[in-house]
């Protein structure tokens, strides 16, 4: 028969295996910032430099699967939800897009 033990580490190895761990240990953490955010504390207005700034790390955030850490940044900024058009970025920016992988 298994011990406490390790049935404890058994369990942590399959939720770290598909991925439940992770997102459990963000969601808590994002939580603990929420419990702690003074809201009578206003932020300052988000700057058109500051919205493109945080779009750009967003982008980089998802495209390496780092949805949890975008979702704090989303939470903490007031990044709108919806991620910015990407032809507009593009635009503000006097960028231009790769066509075959769509990087800039």
């Amino acid at each position: 028969m298994a011990t406490v033990t390790e049935l404890k580490a058994v369990l942590k190895d399959t939720l770290e295996k598909r991925g439940v761990l992770g997102h459990l240990k963000a969601r808590i953490r994002a939580e603990v910032f929420n419990a702690l955010d003074d809201e009578s504390e206003s932020r300052p207005s988000l700057s058109h430099e500051n919205l493109l700034i945080n779009e750009l790390i967003r982008e980089y955030l998802e495209f390496n699967k780092y949805k949890y850490t975008a979702s704090v940044l989303i939470a903490e900024s007031g990044q709108p939800v919806v991620p910015l058009d990407r032809q507009f970025i593009i635009r503000e920016l006097n960028a231009f897009e790769e066509s075959k992988d769509n990087t800039m």
